[in-house]
């Protein structure tokens, strides 16, 4: 098993009142990190700076949804998602991220910038775990990581028009 892949099964926490912040350039690398988020990633910042911020991706975050969220911020609109990371030894923590464009002042998007909060444990457990298995599933039908990611896409999309509604307003009735 790889460093990339190795999870404990064992789940972090951090308090309501913190905040998880971090800046990256167009292509994701980390630029800044705050000191929340260095402690419950198990990283310090001079280890996370530079790096993809796709070192923390946990391996059951379904891949679509990533690529919804990249879609969306590199079209210049702001995200909201609930994601699930990895920490350095392999435990992980959920969050709600808000991800949106960094502009310089003649308003071309220079990074992103996400701020993280710990999200309601219920909504995790009742709402997005289920959502996000059913994705997963369907992404590993296929042996071809773009297929599958492509797929699940499909199916994130079918499960929102079965629901009348968009990516967006869905998180936010969560």
């Amino acid at each position: 098993m790889t460093v990339e892949t190795f999870v404990t099964g064992v789940e972090r926490f951090f308090e309501d009142h913190e905040l998880i912040v971090s800046k990256t350039d167009l292509k994701g690398r980390m630029t800044y990190t705050n000191d929340v988020f260095s402690h419950i990633a198990g990283y310090n910042a001079r280890e996370l700076k530079g790096q993809p911020h796709s070192i923390i991706r946990h391996p059951q975050m379904p891949r679509c949804v990533f690529a919804l969220l990249w879609q969306t911020i590199q079209a210049g609109s702001e995200v909201f998602a609930y994601v699930i990371n990895r920490c350095k030894n392999g435990d992980h923590y959920w969050v709600i991220a808000h991800v949106s464009a960094s502009r310089n002042r003649s308003g071309e998007i220079i990074g992103y910038h996400s701020t993280r909060r710990a999200p309601e444990r219920s909504i995790v457990m009742e709402k997005i775990i289920p959502l996000y298995d059913q994705l997963l599933t369907e992404e590993n039908k296929h042996s071809n990581r773009k297929t599958g990611m492509e797929a699940g896409m499909e199916f994130l999309h079918d499960f929102l028009r079965e629901r009348q509604t968009e990516y967006h307003r869905f998180i936010a009735t969560l």
